[in-house]
Formats: C-alpha cells, structure tokens, sequence
C-alpha cells in the first residue's frame, strides 16, 4: 500500500484510530470498513485502485480491535452505538462531512447501523457479502431468515448462525481455540473458495491442514500483516463484535426513518458464501429490498473474502455504481 499514507487519530473518547489516507483530498470519498478477522490492509486491491484517480479520497481505518488501532478488554466497547459514534467523531476530524461508506462482514453490520442513524453522512453505501438489514439487528433476527429447507429447525435451531451463538456461550474458549492455531486457522478462513464446501471448522481446529500460502487469497506480507495484528491485540476484540447482540437490537430501535434509506446503496453478492449469500437465505435479499429504495445488486462468484478473490470483478462492480452518484 505504498501509494497510501499511514495515520493516527486520537478520538474525543480518548480511544486511538489508526487509518491509510490516498487519493485525492478534494475527492468524494470513500470510506473501507473491514470486518473479522481484518485489517484495514484487506482492502488493498480497492484501496490501490481508487487511490490512483483524483476523483476520490480513499480513507481505510484499523477497525476497533485491529491493527493499529485501540483494543479495549471490554465487550460493551464493541457495540454498535460505540462504533458508529466513534466514526462520527473520525469523519469529523478528518474533515468528511459526507462520504461513500464501503464494508465487508463486520464492517457491513457497522457500515449498516451508521446509514441508518446518520443518513445524513451518506452519499451511498455499498456493503460486501453481508447485506443491509441484517447483522446489525441482532442474532434473534439473523434467525428469522435462516432457510429452513437446508437447515431444518428442530435439527439447527440456530441455522447457519450456530457459531454466533457459541461465541456468545463460549467466549474464553473461543478466544483460546484461535489463539491457540492462529497461523493455521489464518490460512484456512482465506482459502480460496470451493462452492461444495462450508467455510467453517467444526470446532476442530487441530484437524485443521496447514494449507500453503498459495492456496488463500492473500500473500505472504498480508498473511503477517494480520498475524501480527492478532498477536498484538489477542482474540479477544475480534470474538467481541459477536457479544453485543441484545445491546445492538436496542441501538436499532433508534434508527431514523425506521431504518429505511433512500439514498443509493450497493451489495455486491459473494455467491459462494454459504453463510450469508441471499443465493442460500432469500430472505436476508427480501429484507434489504424493503429497506434500502434504491438498491443496485451485482453478484459475484467467490467465497466471502471476494475483494480479495476476485479483486477485478469487485473493483468493477464498485466503480460503475460509482459513476452513476
């Protein structure tokens, strides 16, 4: 990311954000949230695109827990309403009044709960894999729209949700199960996709393979990029995200218009993510749909990490939704 100058900002809460800076400072812009178990560097390929024209300042934050940024030991410091007020405060000192807000996984729960309380900071926003009115409503939620035909109810109670919900039971033990394999597992969650195949593990990872670097979607200066991120903050902060679901369903209930965006919004569709692909829960497209009223959806054939997969594709689909703002 040499085209992209390193950052820190101290926020109003005293807490640190560290962020690369590019393109061009009068440029409509572009803010990348990443999500679990990211840093600001998985969005690389984007990051070194939009950076290279000055029609856009693109600006990629150390998300709460990663990286450069602050790790807090407490759960509550990874809810939604901190995160979004956090960013809040971060556009205003880098002087963003209104911007793109661009997120993939996690960074989608906090890109979504930021459109729907600040739709004034909005231009548009695009989310990645995990679609608007979804993740930031709570687990509870995220189980209504479980398909049922491919997990039945009395068999998966929580569907594809499962590992939420042992996160949320077994916090230390999760903690201690990445911290434990954290190079292998690494590999494993960046591995290129195969549709046939889950992305999950099973609860063993010491059955894991200790695949090679080649058959991921990131490189070798990435891959110790984010084990270093790890190894700083533990697995704590990234475990965290998932602890907050009954504060974050209450922080929704403060959304304005309901919720409901008018502004342009993009999900671009990671078709072989078995979790969070509409293509296998319908109904998580159903409830974007009534949400978001202008609403562009582009479909991509890769795994959940499709920035990374197929950075052409995703950088194509961002940047003819961009022309049209």
């Amino acid at each position: 990311m040499e085209s992209l100058n390193p950052h820190d900002i101290t926020l109003k809460n005293g807490e640190t954000t560290h962020y690369y800076e590019g393109g061009s400072k009068d440029g409509t812009p572009l803010i990348f949230l990443h999500g679990w178990p990211d840093i600001s560097e998985t969005w690389k390929h984007q990051l070194s695109k939009f950076s290279a024209t000055p029609t856009y300042r693109v600006i990629a934050p150390d998300m709460r827990g990663y990286g450069g940024s602050s790790a807090p030991k407490a759960k509550e410091a990874y809810r939604l309403q901190v995160l979004v007020e956090e960013l809040v405060d971060f556009a205003k000192q880098v002087g963003v009044t209104k911007a793109v807000w661009i997120g993939h996984d996690w960074g989608c729960g906090v890109t979504s709960a930021l459109a729907a309380h600040y739709p004034e900071l909005c231009i548009g926003l695009a989310n990645l894999s995990v679609p608007y009115r979804s993740l930031e409503l709570g687990l509870d939620f995220l189980t209504t729209m479980v398909n049922r035909d491919i997990y039945p109810k009395d068999e998966y109670e929580w569907g594809q949700w499962e590992y939420m919900r042992y996160y949320e039971l077994h916090p230390e033990e999760t903690v201690k199960t990445f911290e434990g394999s954290l190079e292998t597992i690494t590999k494993i969650l960046y591995a290129n996709s195969d549709p046939t195949q889950g992305w999950w593990f099973g609860g063993h990872p010491e059955n894991l393979p200790d695949i090679p670097i080649e058959s991921t979607v990131i490189d070798q200066e990435l891959f110790s990029h984010l084990i270093d991120s790890h190894k700083k903050h533990g697995f704590f902060p990234p475990t965290a995200y998932y602890l907050n679901h009954p504060a974050n369903v209450e922080y929704a209930k403060s959304e304005k218009n309901g919720g409901v965006l008018e502004f342009p919004v993009l999900f671009i569709d990671a078709k072989y993510d078995s979790v969070c692909s509409p293509s296998t829960a319908p109904k998580m497209a159903e409830s974007q749909k009534a949400f978001a009223k202008n609403l562009t959806y582009v479909t991509v054939e890769a795994g959940h990490w499709l920035h990374l997969e197929r950075p052409e594709e995703t950088n194509g689909a961002l940047e003819r939704w961009l022309k049209t703002l």
